[in-house]
């Protein structure tokens, strides 16, 4: 279970990291060369996502939503160096509730 968790969190920050490159490019007017370690970033992203030992493909992206929310969370802080307010605390802290209920609940 919490090498699920490990690779949950690994896709997370690898998606974040590979679309921020693109945004970095569009938004923030940063060199094309952005682009290469995103596309490297979302490869992991995915292969990541398929470690997750899941059944099912639908279970593991639903509980892959609430992990993804939080880290953004985790990534506006460190990375945007903004700080998350308490409804952004309380939204990522509802959102991992929900996947850890979606991955870990007995069946």
């Amino acid at each position: 279970m919490a090498n699920s968790f490990l690779y949950l969190s690994l896709a997370a920050f690898a998606e974040i990291a590979g679309c921020y490159s693109f945004w970095a490019w569009v938004r923030l007017e940063r060199s094309p060369v952005w682009v290469i370690p995103g596309v490297v970033s979302l490869i992991l992203f995915a292969w990541a996502l398929t470690q997750v030992q899941s059944p099912f493909a639908g279970r593991t992206y639903a509980a892959y939503g609430g992990v993804y929310i939080a880290s953004s969370l985790v990534w506006l802080r460190t990375v945007e160096g903004v700080s998350p307010d308490r409804w952004d605390l309380l939204g990522g802290f509802v959102a991992v509730c929900g996947a850890m209920i979606v991955l870990f609940a007995p069946r």
